[in-house]
């Protein structure tokens, strides 16, 4: 089976549709599928649930889709650091899951792992235990969260083999392994790839079973989302 194919844009073309539930992996920009994004962006698919640790910034990554307003819920644990995704919510253009950071990795390596609910304590006694499940185990309280799948999963690698085994680089691993797992379809953007057999087997994160599509973007722009500087002396 050939996992390769020759862009995003061709990669994305017959698999997302209009009210899909896309998990896209990142942490801020580090480790973010930015050309699959913006394939993403350009194949014109609307009213899309978005699951990602946030939401980019004004104008790259998922921002892109929010200028776009292809974007009409975001799950997501952090979102500072977008003035558009702030707009739409508080002008109630754009719906919201707030889920705490560890829960919302969770809830995707749950959805893989085909676990359909967890217990955690985090969130216990506040608006994220309201309507959820709530038990006591050995004399401690949790909230019962239900997993994640998503209809498509976007995640960027360093390094893929053809059969999808993966490499990721130091921290944009992030979210990334996670949401490989959590997608019906998942489709990865690399910036290197490799013949089977050329990547030691205990150097890779995730297995080429989680992987159904491979994009190369040898020449990724990765931006830093905030940059600062010391004076000059």
């Amino acid at each position: 089976m050939n996992k390769v194919y020759p862009d995003a844009a061709t990669a994305l073309k017959d698999i997302v549709k209009d009210g899909q539930t896309i998990a896209v992996g990142g942490f801020g920009l580090c480790g973010i599928p930015e050309a699959l994004i913006a394939a993403l962006r350009d194949s014109g698919v609307q009213n899309l649930t978005a699951i990602s640790n946030n939401a980019g910034v004004d104008g790259f990554g998922l921002g892109q889709l929010l200028n776009t307003r292809q974007i009409k819920k975001m799950i997501a644990s952090y979102v500072g650091e977008n003035k558009e995704f702030e707009r739409q919510y508080l002008a109630g253009e754009l719906e919201l899951e707030f889920t705490p950071q560890g829960t919302l990795a969770e809830k995707l390596r749950a959805g893989g792992a085909g676990i359909p609910a967890f217990f955690t304590k985090t969130g216990v006694g506040t608006l994220v235990a309201e309507g959820k499940e709530v038990r006591d185990f050995d004399g401690a309280t949790y909230v019962m969260e239900r997993s994640l799948v998503a209809d498509v999963s976007l995640v960027k690698a360093q390094k893929a083999d053809r059969a999808g085994n993966l490499v990721f680089n130091k921290t944009a691993r992030n979210f990334n392994p996670n949401v490989a797992m959590a997608g019906k379809i998942t489709v990865v953007e690399v910036e290197e790839l490799v013949e089977i057999g050329q990547l030691d087997p205990d150097q890779v994160h995730t297995a080429g079973i989680f992987v159904h599509r491979i994009v190369v973007n040898a020449t990724p722009e990765k931006r830093i989302e905030q940059r600062t500087v010391s004076a000059a002396r």
